[in-house]
């Protein structure tokens, strides 16, 4: 199995691969990681892992969880210049089968295994079975997906919700976003929710308040430690909760989503309280006459480690 990890520093770059060995009884090896900048390709990551690992007998069968469109033989990541056709990586590797599926759908196979310590619930609502699940998560870009329930078992939704355009709420992020107009062709909701959308967020708050902005990374600016002596990181980190609740809003009323919409992603799990105690709830609710319909609908975090690869394995499975 590999996920791709979704945290970077601008510009926009996956930084790492993490493996794991599925064994015969459902099991699941230590995951181990890898940067994408020490390989040439995906085929030597792989390679160089197994021959760390050196497992007993040779993985004939692999799901590949990738940060990126998969939608033919071709796959290229969205953040990283690797590049590989499927078929061709299947033959280089001797691999009987192998899958490769986008990582937030891997994250959706994860969902029906996730424990109860595996997700914090973030405001009031229960979840309705068989219905269907949304799932969105900032990280190195904004992964979006979904599960739906089907008579044979319940289905992965691929897709590239984090591309949506972005809409402001009020006229402080209406002038935040007119201000990254004038840097970006469109100004995506990853462009505000991810690691690099944090540092945009954070210099446009500057630039609106005619305050220097330092070089921070996304870690810095989401470090309460910064936000005494620099106003603009907490107003940034605020900003970025609140937004996500636009958008996972949004994405709950697209899907119908009563199964309950999930966050994934290295960001949000890191900020703790002040996630649970910021405007994403009341900004995903927040939606005139359908504001009683989402106050119905839970929202978790998910603070589980990796879910992808729990969701990979789970495809293996199948």
């Amino acid at each position: 199995m590999l996920t791709f990890s979704r945290w970077y520093r601008a510009p926009l770059r996956a930084a790492n691969a993490r493996f794991a060995l599925v064994h015969a009884d459902g099991t699941v090896t230590r995951a181990r990681v890898y940067a994408l900048n020490d390989y040439p390709s995906v085929a030597d990551a792989i390679e160089a892992y197994l021959a760390g690992e050196q497992p007993p007998g040779k993985p004939m069968q692999v799901v590949l969880a990738v940060a990126a469109p998969v939608t033919g033989d071709q796959v290229t990541l969205t953040n990283h210049p690797w590049s590989f056709s499927i078929e061709a990586l299947r033959q280089r590797l001797g691999l009987d089968w192998l899958r490769v599926v986008n990582d937030f759908a891997a994250n959706a196979l994860a969902i029906p295994w996730l424990s109860a310590r595996d997700r914090v619930q973030i405001g009031a609502g229960s979840p309705v079975a068989e219905a269907p699940i949304a799932l969105i998560g900032p990280g190195t870009g904004l992964g979006v997906g979904a599960l739906v329930p089907l008579a044979g078992g319940a289905t992965p939704i691929q897709g590239e919700g984090g591309h949506v355009t972005m809409a402001p709420a009020n006229a402080r992020e209406s002038a935040v976003i007119d201000l990254m107009r004038k840097r970006y062709d469109h100004v995506s909701a990853e462009r505000v929710l991810s690691g690099a959308g944090l540092v945009n967020l954070y210099n446009a708050l500057c630039e609106l308040d005619r305050t220097p902005a330092a070089l921070f990374t996304p870690t810095q600016i989401s470090n309460s430690r910064m936000w005494d002596e620099n106003p603009q990181t907490r107003e940034a980190t605020a900003m970025f909760c609140a937004m996500l609740g636009t958008v996972a809003g949004n994405l709950a009323l697209t899907l119908g989503a009563l199964g309950g919409v999930y966050i994934a992603g290295g960001i949000v799990p890191q900020l703790g309280s002040f996630f649970a105690q910021s405007e994403f709830r009341t900004r995903f609710e927040a939606k005139g006459r359908l504001g009683a319909y989402l106050a119905g609908i839970p929202t978790y975090v998910i603070v589980r480690p990796l879910p992808a690869l729990l969701g990979a394995a789970a495809l293996l499975e199948q």
